[in-house]
């Protein structure tokens, strides 16, 4: 078991085991916001928050400070113990896959998508329901899109970037037009990128997900570890300066 402390732990885990505090303390620095050892993104940006890997008593009192009584926390990829008293409000398995060799590739019907494009990527998401996708998530990497006849049909594009791997995320494809393999063209695309930079694509999706999995495996993704997608709720009555006991 990886050992850890407040002054930090003298073995060094992977990029991968804790992908959100990678990506907030290197690429995605400038999001972060902090109490403590405790980081998260801005509420419209991602909903992907950093404990350590080892969090004690004091890392949940900095984010129950930072969420705020009664407010939700997202825990993906969390696998320890809440505190007690804090509701789990969801908790469902996911996995972690990698790229094994992935046939990466730019398309030429791919656009980049920016922030003029967010209302239709938001409307996109909300008909399709890949996943958290807010009104400032394009601000953390490159999406790409595909359209016919000028409407929004199909995206993907980035969102965790520990050092040296970039996340694959956002994968949709309109109701309307799945089944001709929009979603693997975009996947093959934004991993092009993110390999052009010298790093490595990687995703999360749910352990249920088979389809997807099947999907991914058979692209190159390989499976590198299953995690947890879970959320819990601070308690009410927590106040400021009340310890936080973790069993």
């Amino acid at each position: 078991m990886l050992e850890s402390s407040r002054l930090g732990s003298p073995k060094s885990p992977h990029p991968l085991d804790n992908p959100a505090l990678g990506s907030l303390t290197g690429p995605h620095a400038h999001f972060a916001e902090r109490r403590g050892r405790v980081l998260r993104y801005p509420v419209d940006v991602s909903p992907w928050l950093a404990l350590p890997d080892e969090p004690d008593g004091a890392d949940w009192a900095d984010l129950a400070a930072l969420v705020g009584p009664g407010g939700e926390v997202p825990l993906a990829g969390f696998s320890g113990r809440t505190p007690d008293g804090w509701e789990v409000t969801f908790d469902i398995a996911g996995v972690q896959l990698v790229d094994d060799g992935i046939a990466a590739a730019p398309d030429a019907e791919a656009v980049r998508l920016g922030p003029a494009d967010v209302p239709e990527m938001l409307d996109l998401v909300e008909r399709t329901t890949p996943g958290p996708f807010l009104p400032r998530t394009v601000e953390l990497g490159t999406y790409l899109g595909i359209r016919r006849n000028g409407a929004l049909i199909a995206m993907a594009g980035e969102r965790l970037h520990p050092p040296g791997w970039t996340e694959i995320s956002a994968v949709c494809t309109a109701a309307d037009f799945r089944g001709e393999g929009l979603a693997t063209r975009l996947i093959l695309a934004v991993g092009h990128g993110i390999r052009e930079r010298g790093e490595t694509p990687f995703l999360h999706t749910a352990a249920g997900n088979t389809n997807a999995i099947r999907l991914y495996e058979s692209l190159g993704f390989r499976l590198r570890r299953s995690t947890r997608f879970m959320a819990a709720r601070v308690p009410e009555n927590l106040g400021e300066g009340r310890a936080v006991g973790v069993g």
